[in-house]
């Protein structure tokens, strides 16, 4: 783990790679889970000021849910969370014709209609954050649906730390993410002298 500011950043952001593959995966990270997309108390009023921007985007089933439950939800963890249409994707998914998933706050983001892209937990993933006593633990998480973008992020050389950079950079800030960088050369390099040493090693004993 690396310590940088109030965050212990865990090394396989630097070792790990990843790169989304959504043609592969289809955006099965919007559909796929026990739960909706985890929410900060901020976020909720986010969502609520997206709602009447986003509204026409989303599927009949997906509104008939949130008239039901709400724009939001608390989840058995006791965490605000988007709700889920029966048990799969989140009310805030909608569908192109051959079935990808994508973000209804996203697409109208990137359309310019909305300032704010989606909940940061999305955006962060494979990133997941964990608040410790005094400090947020910044990991890696696997899940299986994510596999095509393993094989394209190794393809690419393309670690987590840089996938997730706009993101990273949205939650923590430009300094921190400039000493994150800085940290991943550092170990890369410290884990290639080891390495060196190790050949070495071995062939001496040849």
């Amino acid at each position: 783990m690396i310590l940088i500011d109030d965050t212990l950043i865990s090394t396989e952001l630097f070792d790990r790679k990843f790169c989304c593959d959504l043609k592969a995966c289809k955006g099965a990270c919007c559909v796929e889970g026990e739960s909706g997309a985890p929410l900060t108390k901020e976020e909720l009023a986010e969502v609520e000021q997206a709602f009447p921007i986003i509204r026409d985007r989303l599927k009949a089933d997906s509104l008939a849910v949130i008239e039901r439950e709400g724009l939001h939800v608390v989840d058995a963890d006791g965490d605000h969370v988007t709700p889920i249409v029966e048990g799969k994707e989140c009310v805030y998914a909608t569908f192109d014709a051959d079935g990808t998933a994508k973000c209804a706050f996203e697409q109208a983001h990137l359309a310019g209609e909305l300032a704010w892209r989606k909940p940061i937990s999305c955006h962060l993933y494979p990133v997941r954050l964990t608040q410790l006593k005094d400090l947020v633990a910044v990991n890696y998480h696997r899940w299986p649906i994510c596999e095509s973008a393993i094989t394209c992020g190794a393809g690419l050389d393309l670690s987590v730390l840089r996938f997730c950079k706009d993101a990273l950079i949205r939650r923590f800030g430009e300094a921190w993410y400039e000493e994150a960088c800085k940290a991943e050369m550092e170990w890369k390099q410290a884990m290639a002298e080891r390495g060196n040493r190790t050949s070495e090693g071995q062939a001496e004993g040849e």
